[in-house]
């Protein structure tokens, strides 16, 4: 029996197509501006990579510490569409101010607001996601969202590689116009978005008992516990995406190139995600994840060891892989091992403890790629090597642990 069919599309609710509209346009008016932005501030502002490291990182703190609340605030009024249009409407509002940052401070502050808006989002919607499938369709929902958020991403990097070519296609180095038509155009996508969701969702009435919800790990049950530690691990290794654009470019590799090298990884990305979700719905969780981290790792060691343009760019394309097989799979995960009315909670911690690690993690990788003051650190290897590591032992950690089966839950009625 086929992995994925047209039946098993059609009986998902219209709530998952319209946010995964969603996800398709906000990605791709983000991934034309996030994955050129290193770019504009190593060649352009002639930022070093332990501040890019820094921006990043605290980017991605800042949004993680509001996905607690805010799935905690979807789950405490039971509610998800709302709070997630405030946060898309937040990201859309704040990308504007990139055409005028003329400095890293003003880039970091534009970044870390377009963070603010994804930490209010990101819980409710995947929340969202979560309530209005049955258990059994899960894999599926989390990977055809993902599938449509990287299609977003795809042609998004297609755009500003158009871009790119038509500005400066005897350029290999990212020219400061360029970038600032590039932020212009990603408006038109970022507005509609908002507009998508806000007219296109219906709120669901979240299962289970009304209650007093609190932010409490223990309340989430030792599974879930115990999955955060693993994926934590794991994530430590798994610096910002921007350290692997720079290594592309220290490789020698063009800006053009950098972006058509994205636009492969997006592809493989988009074309995994939604069988990969199916698969473990069938074959389990566990097996997807583990799977996709040996992949991880495996890449980020070739990372260290590449020598050419050549080299980096496969093994960027493969990279796609890992996200379409642990990304969506993970997430699924999360549903599967806490109580409907506590989803919010837990997809708002899931995300922050990740999106919390992501600043150490891109602090020890700028670290270790350029060091800090006198110490020259060791080289843009060393944060591949690390990365491959603690993924390694974050995959050993998982095939040693052994979850609890999850309770059944039904479909939530549509309100």
């Amino acid at each position: 029996m086929s992995i994925l069919n047209r039946s098993k599309l059609k009986e998902l609710p219209a709530n998952l197509w319209v946010a995964s509209a969603t996800s398709f346009l906000t990605d791709i008016s983000s991934e034309m501006v996030i994955n050129i932005l290193p770019l504009f501030l190593s060649a352009v502002l002639g930022v070093k990579t332990n501040i890019i490291g820094i921006i990043e990182g605290i980017a991605e703190a800042t949004s993680s510490i509001l996905k607690v609340f805010s799935g905690w605030l979807s789950d405490r009024l039971r509610t998800r569409k709302w709070l997630a249009v405030a946060g898309y409407g937040l990201s859309a509002l704040a990308k504007p101010f990139f055409y005028f940052a003329n400095s890293w401070g003003a880039v970091a502050g534009v970044r870390w607001a377009d963070r603010v808006g994804k930490g209010v989002r990101t819980a409710p919607r995947d929340a969202l996601v979560a309530d209005n499938v049955k258990p059994e369709q899960r894999g599926l929902a989390f990977g055809l969202h993902r599938a449509a958020d990287t299609a977003g991403a795809l042609l998004g990097i297609l755009i500003a590689a158009f871009i790119v070519w038509k500005l400066q296609a005897g350029s290999s180095v990212l020219a400061e116009h360029t970038f600032r038509t590039v932020v212009l155009i990603s408006l038109i996508p970022a507005f509609l978005a908002v507009i998508v969701l806000a007219l296109g969702t219906k709120e669901v009435k979240v299962e289970g008992e009304v209650h007093k919800v609190r932010i409490s790990l223990k309340g989430l049950g030792r599974n879930f516990i115990v999955f955060l530690v693993i994926v934590g691990i794991f994530d430590l290794g798994n610096s910002s995406d921007a350290f692997l654009v720079l290594r592309a470019q220290e490789r020698g590799m063009s800006a053009l190139n950098i972006l058509i090298m994205l636009a492969a990884f997006n592809l493989i990305y988009t074309v995994i995600s939604t069988p990969a979700g199916a698969l473990s719905d069938k074959l389990g969780r566990r097996r997807l994840i583990i799977g996709g981290w040996i992949v991880y790792a495996l890449i980020y060691l070739g990372f260290a060891l590449a020598q050419s343009v050549v080299q980096i760019w496969l093994l960027y394309a493969a990279y796609g892989l890992y996200y379409g097989m642990a990304y969506g799979t993970a997430k699924a995960m999360v549903a599967d091992l806490v109580p409907a009315e506590m989803r919010g909670t837990a997809f708002g911690t899931y995300n922050a403890i990740l999106g919390i690690l992501d600043f150490p993690a891109s602090v020890i990788a700028g670290l270790l790629w350029s060091g800090a003051g006198t110490w020259k650190g060791f080289g843009p290897s060393a944060p591949f090597f690390f990365g491959a590591g603690m993924a390694l032992l974050a995959v050993v950690l998982f095939i040693f642990w052994k979850p609890t089966a999850p309770e059944k839950q039904s479909l939530p009625e549509q309100l």
